[in-house]
């Protein structure tokens, strides 16, 4: 049985293993899963991505977190936090983000997990805005973003993509944290 760090209803989050490089990597190549980014990320790149998450983790207690479906414990992607430096005038700042296998998509995941993301980057480690960002073409996670509570603040061309005319208009999302 994985440990994991929270669960939501149907899913368990948890640090990454390079036993989840074989899963990953396979949701990396899949075209429909990496429609709107720039590349497809090769083996060693998703190795990369792995560790990098490892030592966010190590030193945040944050990451883009592995996800496993709780009732049979299969890895199906990730959602969670990351610390980005990209947007020169919020200088530091957390996003939330998912990647999910296609065959478990329109069944609520993406939504469910990122509500649990919000609430452990909110109350375990009490963040006070959370951001999420986005290809204005990526009319999906635009519509997870408003599902959980985010507020358009922006629209930008992206400082990274702007050699891809598809991709570098993006949408800016924030959430605040509600003091109780």
């Amino acid at each position: 049985m994985n440990s994991y760090i929270f669960t939501s209803q149907r899913l368990g989050f948890r640090n990454w293993t390079l036993d989840d490089l074989e899963t990953l990597a396979k949701i990396n190549t899949d075209d429909d899963v990496m429609e709107f980014f720039p590349y497809q990320p090769s083996k060693e790149d998703t190795k990369a991505f792995i560790m990098r998450m490892q030592e966010m983790y190590a030193e945040k207690g944050f990451c883009y977190f592995a996800v496993d479906l709780l009732d049979n414990a299969e890895c199906i992607g990730f959602i969670g936090l990351c610390e980005q430096t990209y947007l020169e005038k919020l200088g530091s700042f957390v996003d939330i983000g998912w990647r999910l296998k296609k065959s478990i998509w329109n069944k609520g995941y993406a939504t469910e997990g990122a509500k649990a993301c919000l609430d452990f980057g909110f109350n375990t480690i009490e963040l006070d805005k959370i951001y999420s960002v986005a290809p204005a073409i990526n009319v999906k996670s635009e519509l997870i973003m408003k599902k959980i509570g985010m507020q358009q603040i922006e629209t930008f061309e992206h400082p990274k993509l702007l050699d891809d005319e598809r991709l570098k208009c993006c949408v800016l999302y924030e959430r605040k944290r509600v003091l109780e």
